[in-house]
């Protein structure tokens, strides 16, 4: 199977996905994703740069959850066109689904909504 162009499997070498947990700004993503692009491409591994522009799955209520769909898209795009690596993020409703699909390389749905009906149809 193939993932960003990377082959993935059992039998295929380890590639990372990493990232801030959540979006805090377009400068944050830009060093961090540099960074991590550096780090890996010494070392041969392939990576995709992963952070969320709302994370609705918080330990608490009054956490920060992120800079929305409008100005995260907008960011992960950049990040993807300076830095130059394919980019994931995660989706919670249904409704971003195409909108965040049209930016992102790979869509990653949270684990506790793996089983919601407007997900799997």
């Amino acid at each position: 199977m193939k993932l960003c162009h990377f082959e993935a499997g059992l039998d295929q070498p380890l590639f990372l996905i990493a990232g801030p947990c959540v979006i805090e700004s377009e400068q944050l993503a830009i060093d961090t994703s540099g960074r991590l692009k550096e780090i890996t491409s010494k070392l041969g591994v392939p990576f995709i740069f992963k952070s969320s522009f709302d994370k609705a799955n918080r330990s608490s209520g009054q956490s920060f959850r992120g800079l929305g769909v409008d100005q995260g898209l907008s960011i992960l795009a950049e990040v993807r066109r300076q830095v130059g690596v394919p980019v994931l993020t995660d989706v919670h409703e249904d409704t971003d689904i195409d909108q965040v699909a049209a930016v992102v390389d790979v869509l990653q749905t949270p684990a506790f909504l793996c089983r919601q009906t407007n997900f799997i149809h």
